[in-house]
């Protein structure tokens, strides 16, 4: 049996595609973000969004969306997407809900096994939480 040539074109092109998709998330590396007049949250990790409304720190909820906006773009954008909205291959993070928290801190702090690097070396608390605000204030 032979295969015509134009289908073996279409399985190259085909598998050549999905390569660079994988191979597209590439190395991030973490950008340092200015968190303003965010109050300093301190090294400990906190389990729940200080800068949500109604939180220990939500009158600071605006600033923290702007710095998080920022915080965004430059470190997560690249996989996640612009404005949060997954192309697939990466979690959505606009499906995270308040108890998800510790779930987000922790993967931002340590990092997985599959891609994502830690950010506890670049990122403060601050800033990962002033990113999660962000996020929340983008839900579909």
């Amino acid at each position: 049996m032979t295969v015509p040539s134009s289908l073996k074109a279409c399985v190259a092109v085909g598998l050549f595609g999905w390569a660079a998709l994988a191979m597209g998330h590439g190395n991030v590396t973490p950008q340092g973000v200015d968190t303003g007049n965010l109050p300093e949250l301190g090294a400990d990790p906190l389990s729940e969004n200080p800068f949500r409304a109604n939180s220990e720190h939500g009158d600071y909820h605006e600033e923290a969306v702007k710095v998080g906006e920022s915080g965004y773009a430059g470190n997560c954008a690249v996989c996640h997407g612009i404005q949060a909205q997954s192309g697939g291959l990466t979690p959505d993070l606009r499906e995270l809900e308040e108890w998800d928290d510790e779930y987000f801190i922790g993967r931002v702090m340590n990092g997985t096994d599959r891609g994502m690097p830690s950010f506890k070396s670049n990122l403060d608390q601050n800033a990962m939480w002033a990113i999660k605000t962000y996020v929340e204030s983008v839900k579909e």
